[in-house]
């Protein structure tokens, strides 16, 4: 007999768990349990014996119906740790708190989220953002975070700061991005672009010539080269990049900015 209560019971939750997140799956079997049986069995089990899976559960269930005072009062419950934090960041926006949302975010070492609040401090204060940014890295630093994320941080960061125009401070973040991931293309070509626009066209020929080493058919990298090669007046060999652009990527794009200069 106590076994197939055991069972039962099991049998319960399992539909419970699947009412509550069937929501992210909409054609499949489950997503016809109601979901007010999924809350009443969680109810149930939280008043019973209260569990973080079950706060979260019912948290995440209230931020969807777009009840966040419930939802907060659910985390609230669960034990200290990123779990709670990020949960909290979700209910701090949903309440209209973006700076509060921000702050649990950081606790919580959400990369995603963060970047994305980051990201929309860039829309109106891009400095306030690189701050933010570089706060955000201290802290991936310190937690040991693996080195992709730190370096796409950087990576980041410099291009907020070549939005700003500051493009020394730009290049010395893209080199930090490439000191820890230095076959990535992208922060390469950002941070030649930025020794570029700064006039240092000693470097930005270095790290064109290493795009080049590194993907021969990539077209930006051989388009940068052109456009070095024309700032010193050498025509004729700017000519020839554009052509080795075009032969290897027709679609890169720094092909236009080349073709534009020549004109």
């Amino acid at each position: 007999m106590v076994v197939v209560c055991v069972v039962v019971a099991l049998a319960l939750v399992q539909f419970a768990s699947d009412a509550l997140y069937a929501r992210a799956a909409p054609q499949a079997l489950v997503a016809h349990i109601p979901l007010a049986f999924g809350l009443r069995v969680y109810s149930a089990i939280d008043a019973i014996a209260p569990a973080a899976y079950v706060n979260d559960a019912l948290a995440q269930t209230a931020l969807t119906q777009g009840d966040a005072a419930a939802a907060q009062s659910y985390a609230l419950r669960m034990p200290a740790g990123p779990r709670r934090d990020a949960l909290l960041a979700q209910v701090a926006h949903a309440q209209g708190n973006d700076v509060l949302g921000r702050e649990y975010a950081f606790a919580a070492d959400d990369v995603d989220a963060v970047q994305h609040d980051v990201a929309l401090v860039a829309r109106y204060n891009l400095a306030t953002a690189s701050q933010l940014e570089a706060r955000f890295r201290e802290r991936l630093i310190a937690a040991g975070t693996h080195p992709d994320a730190v370096a796409e941080s950087y990576a980041i960061s410099a291009n907020y700061e070549a939005l700003r125009q500051n493009y020394p401070a730009g290049l010395a973040l893209d080199e930090q991005a490439l000191a820890l991931a230095p076959l990535n293309m992208g922060y390469l070509l950002s941070a030649a672009n930025n020794a570029y626009l700064f006039g240092d066209f000693a470097d930005a020929r270095r790290l064109f010539e290493r795009g080049v080493a590194i993907d021969p058919g990539g077209g930006d990298s051989y388009a940068g080269l052109g456009l070095i090669a024309l700032h010193e007046g050498h025509r004729d060999r700017a000519q020839a990049y554009l052509q080795q652009a075009r032969a290897v990527d027709p679609h890169a794009q720094m092909i236009p900015a080349l073709e534009a200069a020549l004109r």
